[in-house]
């Protein structure tokens, strides 16, 4: 099994403004004053595609459908995985606009890209009772180790965490994670703000994880595994610090891709300690960030399908 891969699908923006329909429960979105939001998005997505190809990443970019209407379209990850074995999973989402990004036509692009797909496992059907998992954003899976991290929440269900665990063969490592908004401690809306996981190393927010038990479990399954745990700070979470992807370019070279954001909150030790294992790749999407409240992992589903 691999952790990481050199492929990855990303769609291309149309209709990207703030989503009124998940504000409600992603603190980290945010107005901008921006009439020209969409251009400014799509500009900011094309300089990103541009940068992973540079170093020899396969981005596979497929177009957002305009009349659908789907501003967080330009975050596949959520409603999409890819696997090893070729399956793919489709996950239920919390916002029914985000239901329409769900395209099953993009898979036909990664068949004529010499891909395999020989099965779909569909928990969509869970929105009907309000019950949500959403992809690689409530999941960061360990796939070498076959664990799942998952901090619950309104996005992702304890239940349906255990029923795609047990269908894919994975250990659920559960706990809650959390974020302060005013004077209040709420639920972080998905595990991969503040949390990302590489071949070697985890950078994590712990701070998040109040229950001291919770914390403990999730650092012991990390040790078990030879992680080096990279911890960053609340306010480093906030800046998209966790929101990071590790990926693979020309020969084998490994990339740990973030937004410039994230990479400027990083303190030099951390730069060090994240250098030691492969090299930062990082990129402007402030745009995307303030009104999507998603980062440069949300950007990228990563494939991991046999080759035809």
């Amino acid at each position: 099994m691999k952790q990481i891969t050199d492929t990855i699908l990303m769609v291309r923006p149309v209709a990207f403004r703030m989503n009124e329909q998940t504000s409600v429960n992603n603190y980290f979105q945010k107005n901008m004053n921006d009439p020209d939001l969409n251009i400014s998005a799509a500009r900011e997505f094309d300089d990103f595609v541009k940068k992973l190809k540079a170093v020899g990443v396969n981005v596979i970019v497929v177009d957002d459908v305009l009349e659908d209407n789907t501003p967080d379209s330009i975050f596949p990850n959520n409603w999409v995985s890819f696997h090893e074995d070729g399956q793919v999973a489709l996950y239920p989402m919390f916002a029914e606009n985000r239901r329409k990004e769900r395209r099953l036509e993009y898979f036909s692009k990664l068949e004529e890209a010499g891909f395999k797909i020989t099965d779909i496992v569909d928990y969509t059907a869970a929105e009907e009772d309000d019950v949500f998992l959403e992809g690689t954003g409530s999941l960061i899976l360990d796939r070498v180790n076959e664990k799942a991290y998952c901090a619950i929440s309104p996005r992702a269900d304890e239940d349906l965490l255990i029923e795609f665990c047990e269908d894919f063969e994975y250990t659920p490592v559960i706990f809650n994670a959390y974020q302060s908004v005013g004077d209040k401690r709420l639920p972080i809306y998905h595990t991969n703000v503040m949390m990302c996981l590489g071949e070697e190393f985890a950078v994590i927010c712990l701070d998040t994880i109040d229950e001291k038990k919770e914390r403990k479990n999730v650092l012991k399954h990390l040790k078990q595994d030879g992680k080096e745990i990279i911890a960053i700070s609340e306010k480093q979470m906030h800046e998209f610090a966790g929101n990071m992807l590790q990926v693979q370019g020309t020969f084998g070279k490994k990339y740990l891709v973030m937004s410039a954001r994230a990479h400027r909150s990083l303190t030099e030790e951390q730069v060090a300690k994240i250098e030691k294992h492969c090299e930062i790749l990082s990129s402007e999407i402030q745009t995307i960030e303030i009104a999507g409240g998603g980062s440069a992992r949300c950007m990228m589903a990563e494939v991991f399908l046999p080759k035809a």
